[in-house]
């Protein structure tokens, strides 16, 4: 991309997720120059890639590929056109030793709970309805009036609390506004009430007013969502763009002549520096407001080292049987298990697994890297995770042949009380002290959502920068992954630039 009489733009791109790897396949795509620094050695594609041990694949938590934004499906379809499965959805919850359909199946639900409790859980979500605010401000007010009390300390509560580390009447209600959507106790009553049908794939009718908690099929790469994300870095690189593997951004400094000058940390343990006209940033907003120079003022300093993160760990267990359970994953609601989540990667594509006579299990862990089980060996966590799967009765003794362990940090940013008003802090900031700096994705804009989300931020931003001016403001993509138009929101970010301004620099 040249501007009439310049030379051709550069633009920088740190991370290799799908924010950035999308930014830079559309870019690269228009004939602009690309520069792509990824930290990781070996895999692009961030938390949705695909490891590799002995031939078993394995997801950092599964990825299912389904968008309600059909610009968002074709996408996917034209990186990867040959390789996309159509999977049918299976999940169940895991509570007080019985398994539960997800989305609900009434007459399971009845049997399980049995005619008495399940009176009781009506009369429960009646009486929040009639108790409970109708703009509740955490998770547990708005999941209660969502379901009733009784649903929500069964089903949501415990597994919740797993993945938070925090009780949920200290998680934003944005949080789960965002995460089950368009979702009721009336209308998951009804989704389990009419047959069973196919959800609909991008471009049908009746798309937009799938609710994303209750699809019962989604598309899936055959050997999981880093195959994707390796066609594209593939054809970046094919048409001229630059893609550096374990290479680290170190620090961003802004130069008199309003390009960005990017410290980097190569593999060999040398050090470099590159100038570029613009960047894009899809890493953490805390670590990028921390390594700006010249600093932002010391308001955004401060909402930047209050954001939270919340780490994973996975422990994929490979086991020697051909017995396993039918789901694509179970959540586990069971307070006395360190476990929140199971998948059964054979079940999202049986490429997955090298021998059909094993099968390959992701326990799922979610904590903070100051906790012991952080810290744990490899070896602790495959005990640990092996000794919950035969408890769940998902395995028996000695099934269970190898496993292997991946940490992966600040997989979450935490939705706490007060991660709004921190956010427009920091944007009001970047948008005053930072022109030709963007942000994308999930934890570069600080926000819980799916891919699809993140490639939607990341497909207005290379649309601004093939404009030359700012057309979209990509802070107003929302949890479908649709744009939508500013608003109230506009006034808050003003509210904070005054903020900013009043504060003395950092």
């Amino acid at each position: 991309m040249r501007h009439e009489g310049q030379q051709q733009v550069k633009i920088g791109v740190i991370g290799a997720g799908p924010a950035g790897l999308t930014a830079a396949y559309l870019l690269s795509g228009a004939d602009v120059d690309v520069e792509v620094w990824e930290a990781d050695p070996r895999y692009v594609g961030g938390i949705s890639r695909t490891e590799v041990y002995k031939g078993f694949r394995f997801d950092i938590g599964g990825h299912r590929f389904f968008s309600k934004s059909k610009e968002v499906e074709d996408l996917w379809s034209q990186i990867l056109p040959h390789d996309m499965l159509e999977c049918e959805r299976l999940s169940r919850i895991y509570y007080d030793g019985k398994f539960y359909s997800y989305p609900l199946d009434l007459a399971e639900v009845v049997g399980n709970l049995g005619k008495r409790q399940s009176l009781l859980t009506v009369a429960s979500y009646f009486k929040a309805k009639l108790s409970t605010s109708s703009n509740p401000d955490n998770l547990e007010d708005w999941v209660t009036r969502k379901f009733g009390g009784r649903l929500y300390r069964m089903f949501f509560k415990s597994y919740t609390e797993k993945v938070w580390g925090m009780p949920c009447r200290e998680i934003s209600a944005d949080w789960a506004a965002q995460r089950i959507k368009g979702l009721s106790l009336i209308k998951a009553a009804r989704a389990a009430l009419r047959p069973r049908r196919q959800t609909p794939r991008a471009g049908e009718t009746g798309r937009s007013d799938v609710i994303k908690s209750l699809i019962t099929s989604f598309r899936y790469p055959r050997h999981g969502p880093g195959m994707l994300w390796e066609a594209a870095a593939a054809a970046i690189q094919e048409r001229g763009g630059r893609l550096h593997m374990g290479t680290r951004v170190q620090g961003l400094t802004r130069t008199s002549a309003g390009r960005w000058r990017v410290k980097l940390a190569l593999a060999d343990g040398s050090e470099r520096f590159q100038e570029v006209d613009q960047l894009i940033s899809s890493a953490p907003l805390g670590w990028l407001v921390r390594n700006l120079e010249p600093s932002l003022p010391a308001a955004a300093l401060e909402a930047a080292a209050a954001l939270r993160y919340r780490d994973f760990l996975t422990v994929a267990l490979i086991l020697k049987s051909t017995n396993s359970f039918p789901d694509n994953w179970l959540y586990i609601h069971e307070p006395k298990l360190r476990v929140g989540r199971i998948q059964n990667f054979s079940n999202w594509s049986p490429e997955m697994v090298p021998d059909p006579s094993m099968v390959c299990y992701g326990m799922e862990y979610f904590c903070s890297q100051t906790d012991q089980l952080w810290r744990s060996t490899d070896a602790e966590l495959i005990r640990l995770a092996t000794e919950e799967l035969l408890s769940l009765g998902l395995a028996q003794e000695g099934e269970v042949v190898d496993g292997a362990v991946v940490r992966q940090p600040r997989a979450y940013p935490v939705y706490d009380d007060d991660y709004t008003d921190r956010r427009l802090i920091i944007r009001a900031a970047l948008s005053e002290h930072c022109p030709g700096l963007h942000v994308v994705g999930r934890n570069g804009m600080h926000q819980y959502n799916n891919q699809d989300h993140s490639m939607m931020t990341a497909m207005l931003t290379a649309r601004n920068i093939l404009a030359g001016e700012q057309l979209y403001n990509v802070w107003q993509v929302n949890q479908d992954a649709d744009y939508i138009e500013s608003g109230a929101a506009g006034s808050a970010v003003a509210s904070a630039l005054d903020q900013v301004r009043a504060s003395p620099s950092g």
